[in-house]
């Protein structure tokens, strides 16, 4: 079962450190996360999602693969390709993985302009080596399903 954490900061960079520094941690086996979307709210009030991995990049992609193989069947890889990269595009738009879009802007709503949030879920952690390694940052927990002992861990280590 995966956990949810929402870690509010106060400027814009310190949730994109955080979320370099997990994208560390995984490669180095002690957190493996299923999503991490930073969202900024600027100066005017706009919330924007800063996704990890873009799904209508990787759909394009693998729609133009997809749609040349095809095309090549019928003597027009060219057309095929943009075909499929259009479809790919417009079907990973519309996908989405791990946390729900519309959950992370209506949290990302109530932070205040110019500051950020990192929402993060966990499908497994080594707690003890993760959050050594996050005792850097400052922030503050918004929203968790961790166990009240584990958020408190969490609680400390950001304090």
């Amino acid at each position: 079962m995966s956990n949810l954490v929402v870690i509010g900061f106060d400027d814009e960079h310190q949730a994109f450190a955080m979320r370099a520094k997990l994208a560390k941690l995984q490669k180095e086996y002690l957190i493996e996360m299923e999503d991490v979307v930073v969202v900024t709210k600027d100066d005017k009030g706009k919330v924007k999602l800063h996704q990890a991995v873009n799904l209508t990049a990787a759909g394009a992609v693998g729609g133009s693969f997809w749609g040349m193989l095809i095309g090549m069947i019928f003597l027009n890889p060219l057309l095929g390709a943009a075909v499929g990269a259009g479809a790919g595009a417009l079907s990973g738009k519309l996908r989405d993985i791990g946390i729900d879009d519309n959950f992370i802007k209506g949290l990302g709503e109530t932070i205040t302009p110019g500051s950020s949030a990192l929402f993060v879920l966990v499908r497994k952690a080594t707690p003890d080596k993760v959050l050594e390694e996050l005792k850097e940052f400052e922030g503050k927990i918004l929203k968790t399903s961790l166990t009240a002992d584990r958020e408190e861990a969490l609680r400390e280590a950001l304090e």
